[in-house]
């Protein structure tokens, strides 16, 4: 398909909203006072976040792949499967439809974010937070989830099930399974931003919102999944490009 780049934009920036409202809805969900779905658990955490994306797949797949992830988009042009020219204007948009889909978040939990005074847990409705600050241990986590995401990406990329690459090229479904187990076996340190765009976004929309009594933005922890989901990206397009190399 020979889609604009302005359409291949606006479709990264839908599917991206919609990963992240229905991702960082459920934290609100789970976590908020008076929620319906307070207390429901990680469990409901990894599902509903391996549906998101799954959602924001079948919007932009058609279009783009659907990369919506810096970090997948920097992994598949690393990997020689992307345009580098294009790498701009899809993190542009990816991080907009995230920053915008984490404020629509907010405007729905309103009432919820006014009647829960931790504002540890406001922020953590919006950014990751490690469970056990250890910013070197935390970095590593985001680089191994990262790098796992991104090299079954390619792999499975390479069997040629859609001319584009990206979450979309294995599937709604099997990238929906596998961002589940990625948070079910290594999102338990730090949240598994395994996306900078995720992070960043609603991080920004935390700071920008009104929201009552919501604390800091915590901007010093940023550079762990902004940084970490990078390096484990380019890393994983690395292992990738050697693995074919050695199989050629």
């Amino acid at each position: 398909m020979n889609t604009s780049v302005f359409l291949q934009c606006l479709f990264e920036f839908l599917g991206t909203f919609v990963m992240i409202l229905l991702g960082v809805g459920v934290c609100a969900c789970t976590s908020l006072n008076k929620s319906k779905g307070q207390g429901a658990g990680w469990i409901v955490v990894t599902l509903a976040w391996g549906l998101a994306v799954m959602c924001g797949v079948l919007i932009a797949g058609p279009y783009t792949g659907a990369h919506l992830n810096p970090a997948v988009t920097i992994g598949l042009a690393s990997a020689d499967k992307f345009s580098w020219a294009l790498v701009a204007p899809y993190i542009i948009s990816q991080i907009i439809g995230a920053l915008l889909g984490a404020m629509a978040v907010y405007w729905f939990y309103k009432d919820h974010f006014d009647l829960t005074d931790d504002r540890e847990t406001k922020l953590g409705v919006f950014a990751t937070i490690p469970a056990i600050r250890d910013l070197k241990r935390n970095l590593l986590s985001e680089v191994i989830g990262t790098f796992v995401l991104v090299l079954v990406i390619l792999f499975m990329s390479g069997k040629g099930n859609t001319s584009e690459v990206g979450l979309g090229s294995i599937g709604a479904i099997p990238v929906s399974l596998l961002v589940i187990v990625i948070g079910m076996s290594l999102g338990g340190t730090t949240g598994y931003a395994i996306n900078p765009a995720r992070d960043l976004g609603p991080r920004l929309a935390h700071h920008l919102l009104p929201i009552k009594g919501k604390g800091s933005s915590q901007w010093k922890y940023v550079w762990v999944p902004v940084l970490g989901p990078v390096l484990g990206a380019v890393f994983a397009a690395l292992v990738y490009m050697f693995c074919i190399w050695c199989g050629a």
